[in-house]
């Protein structure tokens, strides 16, 4: 079976081999305050920052989701209030998990066809601003410029940009956020189970300012335990022990980039040939580059899925809004261009 799942998606071709390191090394079994423990987790953080180029300064904290980062950043991290711009499904959730912390937060929703309107957020007040980077729901995403944009025009604010499903799969400016959030099981190539939170030195300051430390999960916690690469809670050791292998067996952030790009033109260009198939987001601005969305009628979907799935084929279901209209393919590097080369050779021969 070949999953094209945007999420849990098709894991690394490495996974297995590293499991079976770590079983016969002990590793599925390690104290988590022991020094073998901080050795796999220092490695881990030092692939994260040397293979997708994350400043030095920045603190990298493992938790075990991106939705409970919703929760980390609303109570840690807000002094009065958050203004979040979203388009689709899981911005939208993002915010009103929020509003039920911080009953204060804003919204600024958009068309999800539409580029982000960062002109109606230049004279707001709030304190830290969330953005979902790549829409995992319907294959858009926010560009590095628009991020430079929202820098300038506020200052004042901190930076919140989910990055669940293109961190490791795009060249991301990290510079240019203050928190940035992913799960593993998406472009890293990983079992779900964890996720990656990243901070600047001023979410850090921020966190102190704030001062929150009531709850298990609370930031300056761990704060405390990632500078000394542990965690508040009992890990998922096994997996931080394989997102650096996995990583290390990686070339750079930017040679994935290329690839996944050239890769994602001719993924678009290919529907081009269907008349009942069409990409989703038409504006190639705002186009993901790991996740499609596809459109297609409601009386063909369930066609479509069933008869991928009798060839080995998983297809992502459509998401939110357009649950009974799209079907989801995940752009990861995980996936080979041969399995890419599977999936066009299968919809050629069913529906041309």
């Amino acid at each position: 079976m070949i999953s094209f799942y945007p999420g849990p998606s098709k894991i690394d071709e490495s996974v297995p081999g590293f499991v079976m390191e770590a079983a016969q090394k002990g590793i599925l079994s390690i104290n988590h305050r022991s020094e073998a423990f901080i050795e796999i987790s220092k490695f881990a953080v030092e692939q994260l920052k040397s293979k997708l180029e994350i400043p030095d300064d920045y603190l990298i904290a493992f938790v075990s989701s991106a939705t409970e980062c919703w929760e980390i950043i609303a109570q840690s991290l807000i002094k009065e209030s958050s203004l979040h711009y979203y388009n689709g499904a899981f911005g939208e959730k993002w915010h009103e998990y929020t509003k039920k912390i911080k009953p204060n937060t804003q919204a600024i929703p958009y068309a999800f066809d539409t580029i982000i309107p960062l002109e109606k957020g230049r004279d707001n007040s709030a304190d830290l601003i969330c953005i979902t980077q790549n829409e995992t729901s319907n294959g858009t995403a926010v560009g590095m410029e628009q991020l430079k944009i929202l820098r300038r025009q506020n200052p004042q604010a901190l930076l919140a940009i989910d990055a669940t499903s293109s961190l490791a799969g795009v060249h991301l400016d990290i510079s240019l956020g203050d928190v940035w959030y992913s799960s593993v099981q998406k472009c890293l190539g990983l079992p779900a189970g964890m996720a990656v939170l990243i901070l600047s030195p001023a979410a850090v300051k921020r966190a102190e300012e704030v001062g929150e430390n009531m709850h298990y999960n609370s930031l300056l916690s761990i704060i405390e335990k990632a500078k000394i690469f542990q965690t508040t809670y009992t890990p998922n050791v096994l997996n931080i022990f394989l997102l650096g292998k996995v990583l290390d067996s990686r070339p750079s952030i930017s040679i994935i980039h290329k690839k996944l790009e050239e890769r994602y033109h001719s993924l678009y260009s290919f529907w081009g040939i269907f008349s009942q198939f069409k990409p989703l987001v038409q504006d190639k601005t705002i186009q993901s580059k790991t996740v499609l969305a596809v459109q297609t009628s409601t009386a063909l979907l369930d066609h479509v899925k069933k008869t991928a799935l009798k060839h080995d084929l998983l297809l992502g279901n459509g998401y939110g809004t357009w649950k009974n209209s799209t079907f989801r393919i995940a752009n990861f590097p995980s996936i080979s261009d041969n399995e890419m080369n599977l999936l066009y050779a299968f919809f050629k021969e069913h529906f041309l």
